[in-house]
């Protein structure tokens, strides 16, 4: 059952069976979460256009976003708030409201509100799945829009950059077959960082597989200016690490311990041992500290690009650990204290947004 307020605008969409290749317009669905993301949801919604339907969820915007959806021809789930929000919760409403729609629609694209995707993409996606019958999803390549703009917008253009072929889990923006989704259940809602992984790891753990194509995808507006955001981010990142090992950390599929140690190490414990060292110790226990150096030499010796991009990017790997690990902190406080866990939102509204309050 559809959840929140929905609108339809437009004619009834038509009903489609599975595809051929080629067929990308007439069979595949599309579903775009988002909150006050504005001129940024109107290039997205233009950019998925030609989907047989498309479905925007809302997590209470103040800007005007359910109104602009709805000039652009899209379905509307208007999230319940009483009930605490996930992107996860977000996207499976959206899933629901599109079955509501094309009961048998073949392949569903998600997008997030602040991308725009690619305009060869959904054939490109489409023909993949029609070929291969055991992929449940592709993904291709996502680049940031304005790296130049900010240190933290070029560390997600890098973070997009990644290999392609099989892989082990997906991101926001792919697309899925309908049925193997269903088959899994859908997104888990309790995850509130790191559900697209999650859901990731239980479609593998059913024989579909994953893969990301070299193909373009989309484009990311993530309007990080702000260390502050950037910070927040990387939170959120080490909760997902500390609620992805704790769910599917047992082996053989250690899904991101190596990450959650990793954190834990040099983000909580190393920290704690340096600073006990330094005040027991006084005359020589400062020394610990160096290996935090050592460990920054060694980054960006291993790191790709030209020397200051090695550089940089060990600055902010190095630098991470530290918010990481306070995500896995905040992790286990709720898992111990038996508290619901609240988003971690590092997303700004700029004030040009907020006229609508």
């Amino acid at each position: 059952m559809c959840e929140g307020n929905n609108h339809k605008a437009g004619s009834e969409p038509k009903a489609s069976a599975e595809p051929k290749a080629g067929a990308a317009a007439a069979v595949f669905g599309v579903v775009v979460i988002g909150r006050n993301e504005g001129e940024r949801l109107v290039t997205c919604l233009r950019s998925v256009s030609e989907a047989t339907a498309v479905v925007y969820v809302d997590s209470n915007s103040t800007d005007g976003s359910v109104a602009t959806a709805l000039a652009l021809g899209a379905d509307i789930v208007e999230l319940d708030l009483a009930i605490p929000f996930t992107a996860a919760r977000a996207r499976n409403a959206g899933f629901a409201r599109l079955l509501a729609i094309l009961p048998d629609v073949a392949y569903v694209q998600f997008v997030d509100g602040d991308c725009e995707l690619a305009a060869t993409w959904p054939e490109a996606a489409v023909a993949f799945l029609a070929a291969n019958s055991d992929a449940a999803a592709v993904c291709g390549r996502l680049r940031e829009r304005y790296p130049e703009r900010s240190v933290y917008n070029w560390l997600c253009d890098k973070e997009w950059d990644r290999p392609t072929g099989e892989v082990r889990a997906f991101a926001g923006n792919v697309m899925m077959r309908a049925a193997a989704l269903k088959s899994g259940g859908g997104y888990r809602e309790d995850v509130i960082a790191g559900e697209e992984e999650e859901l990731s790891v239980r479609l593998r753990q059913a024989n579909w597989r994953l893969w990301r194509l070299q193909d373009e995808m989309a484009l990311h507006d993530a309007a990080m200016l702000r260390f502050k955001q950037w910070w927040k981010r990387t939170c959120r990142a080490g909760y997902a690490f500390a609620h992805g090992s704790h769910l599917h950390g047992a082996s053989p599929e250690r899904h991101l311990v190596r990450e959650a140690r990793r954190a834990a190490f040099w983000g909580l414990v190393l920290p704690f041992a340096c600073i006990i060292a330094t005040i027991g110790f006084p005359s020589f226990g400062w020394t610990a500290w160096l290996v935090y150096p050592m460990q920054l030499v060694r980054l960006t010796i291993n790191n790709t690009g030209t020397a200051s991009d090695r550089a940089r990017l060990a600055c902010f790997q190095l630098l991470a650990r530290f918010p990481e690990g306070l995500g896995l902190a905040m992790f286990w406080r709720d898992r111990l204290l038996h508290r619901r866990p609240q988003p971690i939102e590092h997303k700004e509204i700029p004030a040009s947004r907020t006229h609508n309050r």
